[in-house]
């Protein structure tokens, strides 16, 4: 079996930011009012908290300014600080106009894309919380940045009536990168040494992964059309990535997925998030 390619993304940046100031400009004041699946976010909201993760990245990665990072022990920690410091964010900046936050979108996203081209995607990079509590290569810290971005214009564009980003080159990177939560997922559940979970994501954009357990802990794998999983789980690109950023249910997702195998085992998946929330 293989380790997982690197996700590779940095030429990226500039194509999403692109798509995403198209959609906002042809907003109505109404579009801008109406609410997405970030809960009590409007899209004017939403369009300001990424401003906010522009300007915070800019700040503590390429200028070194400590006052914008966040101090925490633990995850339910860092959930909590960042959700108030998001709020306190989206509330103090409501004075921006939706023009303006659009216009400042172009700076801060043009410069964020500078920033990660100029990064080695191979030198050690910053932890990334929900793959892992350990140090991080650069391109899974780039990618993070890509996803936290791109699931938050699909949920700008779910509201609008939008149409979705669904090209392969975008949408596959997002997933691939979700997938590295699948370890951290599992971290606690115990298996038979060798013990194989099939992950089956369908769609033009999907891919299928293997989770293997030895040595008392779980490693990601590309799938291997030799290996007899234990168990397998499928489910569909538009749900899986909803799903691991918790914009729908698990409740929702259900009726749509299927199992064989150790169902228990397989199930576990629909816990990933692979987003700070």
């Amino acid at each position: 079996m293989e380790t997982p390619e690197p996700v590779i993304v940095h030429h990226l940046f500039r194509p999403l930011l692109a798509e995403l100031l198209n959609v906002l400009r042809s907003l109505s004041e109404a579009q801008w009012a109406a609410p997405t699946p970030c809960p009590a976010w409007s899209v004017h909201q939403l369009a300001l908290h990424l401003l906010d993760v522009d300007v915070g990245q800019l700040s503590r990665e390429r200028d070194g300014h400590r006052a914008s990072m966040i101090e925490a022990t633990g995850w339910d920690d860092l959930v909590s600080a960042l959700n108030r410091k998001n709020e306190a964010w989206v509330n103090s900046a409501g004075g921006i106009s939706p023009r303006l936050t659009s216009e400042l979108l172009e700076i801060t996203g043009e410069e964020v894309a500078s920033h990660l081209s100029s990064l080695d995607p191979y030198s050690d990079g910053p932890e990334v919380s929900w793959a892992g509590p350990a140090s991080t290569p650069m391109w899974l810290h780039i990618a993070r940045e890509y996803t936290e971005r791109w699931h938050h214009q699909q949920q700008i564009r779910q509201a609008t009536g939008t149409k979705l980003l669904t090209g392969k080159e975008m949408v596959a990177p997002v997933l691939a990168t979700f997938a590295r939560a699948f370890p951290r997922t599992y971290e606690g559940v115990s298996a038979s040494d060798g013990c194989t979970v099939k992950v089956a994501i369908l769609g033009d954009a999907g891919t299928s992964w293997l989770l293997v357990f030895h040595d008392s802990a779980w490693t990601l794998y590309q799938d291997d059309i030799l290996c007899s999983p234990n168990s397998e789980i499928t489910i569909d690109q538009e749900d899986a990535w909803r799903l691991f950023t918790k914009s729908i249910t698990t409740s929702e997702v259900l009726p749509r997925i299927t199992y064989s195998g150790n169902t228990e085992l397989a199930a576990k998946v629909l816990d990933t998030v692979a987003v700070i929330a």
